[in-house]
């Protein structure tokens, strides 16, 4: 998504952008090795355990010692790069895919890496208790291991290559056998002291203080990695991150850590870079939940009038500063593969809006009022909070109250994703490359309740369901891409939840580092071959 930067802007005060993102100096020699990073991280996941909880939270510090089966990549044939797997083929009928795994790995206590860990990982870890690998795995049956080096997985009903593929890189962190057979997996102490194949060893964690990773010195990439340690600076505080930077106290912040409102004034500061580019696998979208059992939401003309009356444009300019871009459907611009254009739209009306609530019985009382809702901002982004902000103004115009809620994370997933205590909801989901990963979830019926970032508002449509499933066991990749565009067009007419817009992050970082936003998911990938110039 190009108008994901503001380029004008940046360009102007000489800021390395998406174009430009990685220094000059790893082209023209070698990469340094040694050095410390220093990382700003504003949140401190209580499982760090990416093969349970598939969250980009996570994936930023445990990514460096657990790794998958491939990793996405800018250049590589199928946008993938080998990480424990060397090569991967599926089945023409879609009912097995075979993984060739890398020999001479070790896991950082020194057992052996085998086939036998990936067969554990799926079949007791991806696909029971992952949140993204529920869907991805739902039809496994069985990992054949016919040598150490092997994995065959066999599935009872078709299942698409393709998104197996697309889903690799999120979904298949491998555990180690070794330590999490028999236990209980979820309360297993390895998930917070981390046990991988990866460039960085877990080394230490100090809660409110920082995790530390080092240098594992028995890593199976040739040189690699660069760094000799990354300690991440717990900073609640994005405000803070700003400030760390320019005192050199940290040397780098992902996730547009560093407000987007202070972007302009950092990006003057000599020594520091502003970098867009490392974000395309992990395209965030600004989306409105909306609970199907209130019964003024289960009319679709009143879904509609709220649609006229958001004003994405101003939501890109003035909540995003320019640093997004208005969705048009559940699938965002940026996913080539699957992306329909032709979706239905609901410009910014507010005389239809108003329009809409009256021919649907909803008059405006004498107060002005035509009926009250409560509104839940996810509390993960300022964004989103500003959001909610904006999104109360706006129903106010067409006569909806909306009443304010404000959670801390704990209490708003439990509000929204258990006991459904919300009429709207502001949400940040993600795409990951393939709607069955992270797209689908959000508008198919039937998912229990307690499953974040899913349809807990209760909609439910045959017609949607039926597209999702067959588009789940087809094989052909092109009819299985129809099947997604159809489902587009049906999700925009029906509007199970509204899609408002679409971003990606910031990095900010000291010129010193090098080897920033390299791949599509560069801060949660492994970081094995980014380095500190000295």
């Amino acid at each position: 998504m190009t108008s994901l930067s503001r380029r004008s802007l940046l360009q102007g005060v000489g800021v390395l952008l998406a174009s430009t993102a990685l220094p000059a100096f790893s082209f023209a020699q070698a990469l340094p090795t040694g050095g410390r990073l220093v990382v700003a991280a504003d949140s401190e996941p209580r499982n760090l355990n990416p093969a349970i909880v598939a969250s980009n939270g996570v994936f930023f510090v445990a990514s460096k010692v657990i790794e998958p089966l491939a990793e996405a990549d800018f250049e590589a044939e199928g946008g993938l790069v080998p990480r424990l797997a060397i090569a991967w083929e599926g089945s023409d009928d879609g009912l097995s895919a075979t993984f060739k795994l890398r020999q001479g790995v070790t896991w950082h206590d020194g057992q052996p890496f085998t086939a036998a860990d990936v067969a554990f990982s799926a079949l007791e870890v991806w696909k029971p208790l992952q949140n993204l690998g529920r869907i991805v795995f739902a039809n496994l049956e069985s990992v054949d291991t016919p040598d150490d080096y092997t994995a065959v997985f066999n599935f009872s009903k078709p299942t698409p290559f393709q998104l197996l593929r697309n889903a690799l890189p999120v979904v298949t962190s491998v555990l180690p056998r070794h330590l999490y057979e028999g236990t209980n997996i979820a309360e297993n102490p390895a998930n917070t002291q981390l046990v991988g194949t990866g460039p960085f060893r877990f080394a230490e964690y100090k809660p409110g203080e920082y995790y530390r990773l080092a240098r594992n010195e028995t890593y199976w990439g040739e040189g690699l990695p660069h760094l000799d340690e990354i300690i991440y600076r717990v900073l609640p505080d994005r405000a803070a991150a700003a400030g760390a930077l320019e005192a050199e106290e940290i040397q780098l912040a992902a996730f547009s850590a560093v407000p987007l409102a202070d972007l302009a004034r950092i990006a003057q500061v000599p020594g520091i870079e502003v970098i867009s580019r490392g974000y395309e696998g992990l395209t965030y979208q600004l989306v409105v939940e909306i609970n199907h059992r209130r019964q003024e939401l289960s009319n679709l003309e009143v879904r509609r009038a709220i649609a006229h009356a958001i004003d994405k444009q101003y939501v890109v300019d003035t909540i995003f500063l320019g640093y997004a871009t208005a969705a048009t459907g559940i699938v965002p611009h940026n996913a080539p593969e699957f992306y329909n254009p032709e979706v239905p739209q609901y410009e910014f009306d507010i005389a239809k809006a108003n329009a809409l609530l009256d021919a649907a019985g909803y008059p405006r009382g004498d107060n002005g009022i035509r009926f009250s809702l409560k509104l839940l901002p996810a509390p993960y982004f300022n964004e989103t909070r500003q959001f909610g902000d904006y999104l109360r103004q706006a129903l106010a115009e067409i006569g909806i109250d909306a009443q304010l809620v404000n959670n801390d994370s704990a209490a708003h997933q439990k509000a929204v994703y258990t006991d459904h205590d919300f009429d709207l909801a502001v949400a940040p989901p993600v795409f990951r490359g393939d709607p069955a990963i992270s797209t689908t979830i959000l508008i198919r019926s039937g998912t229990p309740a307690g499953v974040s970032f899913s349809n807990q508002g209760g909609y439910e449509s045959a017609e949607l369901d039926s597209l999702i499933d067959r588009a789940a066991e087809t094989v052909d990749t092109e009819e299985r891409t129809q099947l997604y565009n159809e489902l587009q067009v049906r999700a925009g007419e029906q509007l199970p939840l509204i899609n408002v817009a679409e971003w990606g992050f910031i990095t900010v970082a000291r010129d010193t580092v090098l080897n920033v936003g390299n791949n599509p998911r560069w801060a949660v990938s492994n970081w094995a071959d980014t380095a500190v110039q000295q």
